[in-house]
């Protein structure tokens, strides 16, 4: 990847190489295949758990490796750029550690270096089949019956879905709204949790989410990550830096389709010389750089909030919108540049392209970022 980073600490430069060695060692012969059959890379999750990358933003007293969002968020962008199944899937883990890591008992917490190092996986259930935006509507319940609570419901498009060791399960335990909202910490042996078939998707087939439906499933009530009715709060906490890691993939994503269009160009030869030299498609070339340098730096520097503890909230949404909108066009371009090429599966270009749609789509659309943006900037 063509990138000259600024990063903070030698340590981070040593991470990222190790990020690009496993890149290529682990991932890059392995995901036409994993793509082509459908098949969720579990044991290369557990290798890159082993190696630290799965607990990136937790301290080390938790078992996580205790570095700044600023090196997390580069880590999934090099991840993305050779397997976006695999750098979605971290995120998605890393998301799942969050309400535990930051809400959790001290009897949960002990389940935290299991969870950072990737021998549990993670799933962070909150939307359903009628409610993907509108998180505060949702209708799963969990009822109090003695110790446990008994939770009926469905929900929808859960990365993992059926292959996760723990669900974080948003659930209505009060009244209408989001003051009515709980999280409760369920595993996956629990009866009545019953993960459905994998969704059917036009990208990240690899990793597709599923349905899982709640049948009276009993979990105990110790299993509540923080207060009753409380979990409102810490889904969009979370949210919030799930948003900068879609941003990141979505960074990761484009680079590698510039990287890959311009070294066709330079090869392809029409008229007698590379297409690069045309100044129509050379223009192409340097508009596509021009907009992955511009969402890695609104990527950063909404990373670099968070880190000093500053709100990130509105620069989170303005990150994940610009860069995933940028993706779509940039993939969409890079096949472009290879012509009758770029729609054959035998260029990368074809799968990247399918893939950047989703990243329009996870976590809150880009309808509901710009949505969070302007009601930031019309608000009294």
């Amino acid at each position: 990847m063509s990138v000259d980073r600024l990063l903070p600490t030698p340590e981070a430069h040593d991470l990222l190489d190790l990020t690009t060695d496993l890149a290529g060692r682990e991932l890059a012969g392995k995901v036409d295949d994993f793509e082509a059959r459908g098949e969720f890379p579990r044991e290369v999750l557990r290798t890159l758990g082993r190696s630290g990358l799965l607990g990136l933003p937790y301290p080390e007293a938790d078992g996580g490796a205790g570095q700044p969002y600023e090196v997390y968020v580069q880590v999934l962008e090099i991840l993305a750029g050779t397997w976006l199944g695999i750098a979605e899937a971290v995120s998605v883990h890393t998301l799942s550690c969050f309400p535990v890591a930051g809400f959790g008992t001290p009897e949960q917490r002990k389940m935290l270096p299991d969870m950072l190092g990737g021998e549990l996986l993670g799933a962070y259930a909150l939307s359903e089949p009628h409610g993907g935006s509108d998180a505060a509507g949702l209708t799963t319940r969990a009822v109090a019956d003695g110790d446990d609570y008994v939770l009926n419901g469905t929900k929808a498009w859960i990365t993992h879905g059926g292959k996760a060791d723990f669900y974080n399960i948003f659930c209505r335990t009060g009244g209408a709204g989001a003051r009515g909202i709980s999280c409760v910490l369920a595993d996956a042996s629990t009866p009545g949790l019953l993960p459905q078939a994998p969704e059917r998707l036009m990208g990240l087939r690899s990793s597709a989410p599923a349905q899982i439906v709640l049948e009276d499933a009993r979990v105990p009530r110790d299993r509540l990550v923080g207060g009753e009715n409380e979990g409102f709060g810490i889904a969009m906490q979370a949210l919030d830096a799930g948003r900068l890691g879609i941003a990141a993939c979505a960074v990761g994503l484009a680079q590698s389709a510039v990287d890959y269009a311009t070294a066709y160009a330079r090869e392809r030869e029409q008229f007698g010389k590379p297409i690069a030299s045309f100044q129509g498609l050379g223009f192409m070339l340097a508009d596509m750089a021009t907009q992955v340098s511009a969402a890695r730096a609104l990527l950063l520097n909404a990373a670099r909030l968070k880190d000093a503890g500053r709100p990130f909230t509105i620069e989170a949404a303005k990150a994940k919108l610009f860069a995933t909108d940028m993706a779509m066009k940039v993939t969409t371009d890079a096949v472009q540049v290879l012509g009758g090429y770029g729609y054959s599966a035998d260029h990368p270009v074809e799968r990247w392209f399918r893939e950047a749609k989703v990243l329009q789509i996870v976590e809150g659309t880009n309808q509901i970022q710009r949505l969070v943006i302007a009601r930031s900037m019309t608000k009294g």
